[in-house]
């Protein structure tokens, strides 16, 4: 089903180290309520499903009208969020009448120390975990992504288990696109990815054990051999994406604008299939981790 993802603005509630907006959150305008109903009208009957997110789509005074036009126009509604607005069992509950039906909610740590201290935000750890647990309870399909990061990939596994634990049928790591928050925090937050494997593997196989469906972001298939399966990008439908600009084919722009292709690349069995990773990766770290899959 193709898609439309509004950022509907860039204020946020939390601060996390590696947000890619960045400063966006203190120089770029929240769309009007006007505006996000006109992209809905006009985007009717070529898109099946919208996604509110941000910046924090849940703490927009008007999100539960927004979600109520939306479905009345026939859109499948999916809200990305950090999950704190969640905790409040009444929020949840008038924003599934008005038509939600798919959260998607990051979670970056498995207690509130580690989740606290990436956040940047006291008791958001208890109050997202609260959130996700009321969502579940209202039996609502929830999902979870975890950015990796220097801080918090060692403790991948645990994240699993945790979020495994909760009820999430479905979890995502994904590893930080290089900018905003991320660029300018590089040395204290990125960590190059032959680091995160063997923790970001044994976070995959708790969930492979369960039967849940662990996925991840942003890795080339050369450092995922035998977990080929969980290439979160294989899944991702086509989105047309209205954010400070407009791009038509989100997908198109990562593998053609966002993405790179190292010099070996071509000869790796995945070349076609593969995206590679972030260009700002390569930039940095070079391509010596990146070994073509004969």
């Amino acid at each position: 089903m193709n898609r439309i993802d509004i950022k509907v603005g860039y204020k946020c509630n939390n601060n996390c180290q590696f947000c890619v907006q960045g400063a966006k959150r203190y120089r770029c305008r929240d769309k009007t309520s006007r505006q996000i109903r006109s992209i809905l009208k006009t985007s009717m009957g070529s898109y099946g499903e919208v996604i509110f997110t941000g910046g924090e789509a849940t703490i927009r005074s008007d999100i539960i009208e927004l979600v109520a036009f939306a479905k009345k126009r026939g859109y499948k509604v999916q809200i990305q969020s950090n999950g704190r607005m969640f905790s409040y069992i009444d929020f949840c509950r008038r924003i599934i009448n008005a038509g939600a039906d798919i959260f998607a909610i990051s979670i970056h740590g498995h207690n509130a120390r580690l989740h606290d201290s990436l956040t940047q935000a006291e008791g958001s750890f208890e109050q997202t975990s609260r959130g996700i647990c009321n969502l579940l309870s209202l039996a609502q399909p929830t999902y979870t992504n975890t950015v990796i990061n220097k801080i918090n990939y060692k403790f991948l596994p645990e994240i699993a288990k945790f979020l495994i634990n909760l009820g999430i049928f479905q979890y995502q790591f994904a590893y930080p696109h290089i900018l905003g928050s991320a660029s300018d925090n590089l040395e204290q937050i990125v960590p190059q990815k032959r680091e995160i494997i063997t923790y970001l593997k044994k976070g995959l196989d708790i969930g492979l054990r369960k039967k849940r469906n662990p996925r991840t972001e942003a890795i080339p298939y050369c450092l995922l051999k035998g977990y080929e399966n969980c290439v979160a990008e294989e899944y991702m439908p086509e989105t047309k994406l209205f954010g400070t600009e407009l791009i038509e084919s989100f997908g198109r722009w990562r593998r053609e604008e966002g993405k790179a292709k190292g010099p070996r690349c071509k000869e790796c069995k995945y070349f076609f299939r593969c995206e590679g990773p972030w260009r700002e990766y390569p930039a940095i770290f070079g391509w010596d981790e990146f070994i073509p899959v004969k």
